[in-house]
């Protein structure tokens, strides 16, 4: 009998020692999640580079971890994320990754065609369109402001941005921005077929002219003064994203440029997607709040789809060199994919027709526009 009482005792002892027992149904609700964040980014490939790495964040922070994610107290340190997890609040991955962006993008098309610029502001409509809907439903403007830049399809500034006016949502509008974002080439076409005829989705563009690097170095240097001077707290954003550009386009830095490219943007993504993904427990994200976040991410995401197409459409109105409308969804700054969108349905309508060079003016023109966008956004919230 005593040695039977001794045997139970060691598998008490053995089963204190688990965390099995500190499993709740939230974690394993959101266990599921997890499961469909993975799929879609395995299996589907969507936006992988971003969403394994949250979803793997999220998981950790659904487990019932020991040195990962606790705050320091007494003589003790924090857990490993409670450090790394300060490059999001302390604002430094988002800049980092704009750095990395700036050295991969060519602003030459936008420069060869500078009107596209208005592209890629007409895509904010949906921004702002959505700020108004998400204040209209109860959200805080600094809430509403956060949500509505998902409409920009710009991930490193909606989690900017969200850690600015409103770090409670961090988690649903960061799996929002980026799942759209993956989502382009499935949410983009409808609403471009929609919108225009046949005729216009076969009108071909004239050929853009070689631009050269002293246009390109320059542009680097103006954009940087102008908007950091109309939208002080956009500098971060704009300073680092011009600052790899200039890198790239200065043909002297090749290191630095090539190290912003691929080790620094790569590792930053790891940190900043996992960052993310540890917010993602099941009481910050297991509520109606996300539900609508999701929600009005689609309509900021339509409304700036077809702001770009119709704006497009407009300016065809009054322009002699016709513009062909399907670049105009590219004024979203998902860089590239928004491009390949339009070169893609150009083509189902013309296999002849090549529109990727011209939509990537769009295209950069909105990544800028995101930008200066939740600078605003910023001047008047935060704080």
């Amino acid at each position: 009998m005593e040695g039977t009482t001794t045997e139970t005792s060691k598998l008490q002892q053995l089963w204190e020692l688990t965390a099995i027992s500190d499993v709740t149904l939230s974690m394993v609700i959101m266990w599921v999640v997890i499961a469909v964040l993975f799929y879609l980014a395995v299996y589907k490939k969507y936006e992988p580079l971003l969403l394994i790495p949250i979803a793997f964040g999220a998981l950790l922070a659904n487990l019932p971890t020991e040195g990962l994610i606790n705050q320091p107290h007494g003589d003790h340190p924090g857990g490993l994320y409670y450090y790394i997890s300060l490059g999001v609040e302390y604002e430094i991955f988002p800049p980092l990754i704009f750095l990395g962006v700036g050295a991969l993008t060519d602003f030459g098309p936008l420069i060869a065609n500078p009107r596209t610029l208005l592209l890629g502001a007409a895509a904010q409509f949906g921004v702002f369109a959505t700020f108004l809907g998400a204040t209209i439903i109860g959200f805080s403007p600094q809430e509403a402001g956060a949500i509505g830049i998902i409409g920009g399809a710009d991930g490193p500034t909606s989690i900017f941005l969200a850690n600015k006016l409103a770090p409670h949502l961090l988690a649903p509008i960061a799996v929002a921005a980026y799942s759209y974002m993956a989502l382009v080439p499935m949410l983009q076409p409808p609403i471009m077929r929609a919108l225009t005829t046949e005729e216009e989705r076969k009108i071909r563009m004239k050929s853009l002219r070689e631009v050269t690097r002293l246009e390109k170095l320059i542009f680097a240097g103006m954009v940087t003064i102008v908007v950091i001077l109309l939208v002080p707290a956009a500098s971060a954003l704009i300073g680092m994203l011009m600052l790899g550009n200039f890198l790239r386009e200065s043909l002297v830095t090749e290191r630095l440029t090539k190290a912003a490219q691929n080790e620094l943007i790569n590792v930053v993504t790891i940190f900043l997607g996992t960052s993310v993904g540890i917010t993602m427990t099941g009481d910050a994200f297991l509520n109606a709040s996300t539900l609508k976040i999701l929600g009005l991410g689609v309509i900021a995401f339509g409304i700036a789809t077809a702001c770009g197409v119709l704006m497009a459409k407009l300016m065809n109105v009054f322009s002699k060199n016709k513009i062909n409308p399907l670049i105009g969804s590219a004024g979203v700054s998902a860089v590239p994919m928004a491009a390949r969108v339009s070169q893609v349905e150009g083509q189902r309508a013309d296999p002849g027709n090549f529109l990727l060079m011209h939509a990537m003016g769009p295209n950069v023109a909105g990544v800028i526009g995101t930008a200066v966008v939740a600078g605003y956004f910023i001047a008047w919230y935060a704080g």
